[in-house]
C-alpha cells in the first residue's frame, strides 16, 4: 500500500488547504497520515497565548490543544487518514506576543528549528511514497518555521507536493507574503480536483476556528465555494499519483 505524509503547521492547515487530495489518496487504496508540528498543551497560558484561546469562547482553564486535538481526530477520520501530533508549542507560548509578531520575521530566541528538524528526521527515516507540505504563503512563523525545517532534512528524491496554505492564499492581506517564493516558483504548478465534500466535511470537525476563520460554519462552507474543488501545488519530483487534473 503506497503511503502519502502530510506535513501540517497546526491542527486544520492540511484539511484547509488539501483536504480534498488527502482524501482522494484515501478513497484510492492510499495510507495516509496527517503529521502536525505544534500541538502541545501548555499548562496555565498567559498574554497573547491566554488570549488566543479566550477569544474561541473558551475559559481559561480548559486545555484548549487537547479540544484541538480531538478536533483534529474527527477531521483525520472523516478524511479517511491517521492523525500523527508532534509535541511541539505554538508561536504564541515561544515568545511572539501579539497579531502582527505572527507573520514577521521569526525571532532570535526562537530555537525551535533545531528540535523540529530532529523530529522530522526521524519521522523522514522511511521515508513515504509521496510527501504534502505549506508553501507558507501568508508568512505565519509557524508554518516559516515548519517548510525550513522540512527542507533542512528532506530526503533527495522524496517527491513532494507544497500546497498553497488556504485561507491565507485567498485573503489579500496575507497571500501576497510568500517567503519561500524563489524556491517555490521553481517547480511546476499541479491543479487536482479534490473531494470537496470531504475537504468541507473535515474543515467543519474543527469547531473551535470556524468563528475566527470564517465567521461560523456557513462562512466556511461559502469561503470553499469561492475557492472551488481546485487544490493548488507545487509539484517537486516525481509525484507518483494519477488524480483528475484542473
Amino acid at each position: 500500500m503506497p503511503r502519502a505524509l502530510a506535513l501540517s503547521p497546526h491542527l486544520d492547515d492540511a484539511a484547509f488547504s488539501c483536504g480534498g487530495t488527502l482524501a482522494n489518496l484515501a478513497q484510492a487504496g492510499w495510507s495516509v497520515t496527517v503529521a502536525t508540528a505544534f500541538t502541545r498543551s501548555v499548562p496555565e497560558p498567559g498574554g497573547f497565548a491566554l488570549a488566543c484561546q479566550l477569544d474561541k469562547g473558551l475559559p481559561p482553564e480548559a486545555d484548549y490543544m487537547a479540544i484541538r486535538r480531538a478536533e483534529d481526530a474527527e477531521a483525520c477520520a472523516r478524511l479517511g487518514a491517521r492523525p500523527l501530533w508532534l509535541d511541539f508549542p505554538e508561536a504564541p507560548h515561544r515568545g511572539y506576543a501579539d497579531a502582527a509578531a505572527l507573520f514577521g520575521s521569526p525571532h532570535e530566541g526562537d530555537a525551535i528549528l533545531a528540535p523540529l528538524s530532529h523530529a522530522l528526521a526521524a519521522l523522514l527515516a522511511e521515508p513515504p511514497d509521496l510527501l504534502l507540505a505549506p508553501q507558507a504563503v501568508g508568512g505565519h512563523v509557524d508554518h516559516v518555521r515548519l517548510v525550513a525545517a522540512i527542507r533542512a532534512v528532506l530526503p533527495a528524491g522524496l517527491p513532494v507536493l507544497w500546497w498553497t496554505d488556504f485561507p491565507y492564499a485567498a485573503r489579500p492581506r496575507h497571500g501576497a507574503a510568500r517567503p519561500f517564493a524563489a524556491v517555490m516558483d521553481a517547480w511546476p504548478e499541479r491543479a487536482l480536483h479534490g473531494d470537496a465534500g470531504s475537504r468541507l466535511a473535515a474543515c467543519a470537525a474543527y469547531t473551535t476556528q470556524l468563528g475566527f476563520q470564517f465567521g461560523g460554519p456557513a462562512g466556511l462552507r461559502q469561503a470553499l465555494d469561492a475557492a472551488g474543488p481546485v487544490e493548488r501545488f507545487r509539484e517537486a519530483g516525481q509525484v507518483p499519483i494519477r488524480m483528475r487534473a484542473a
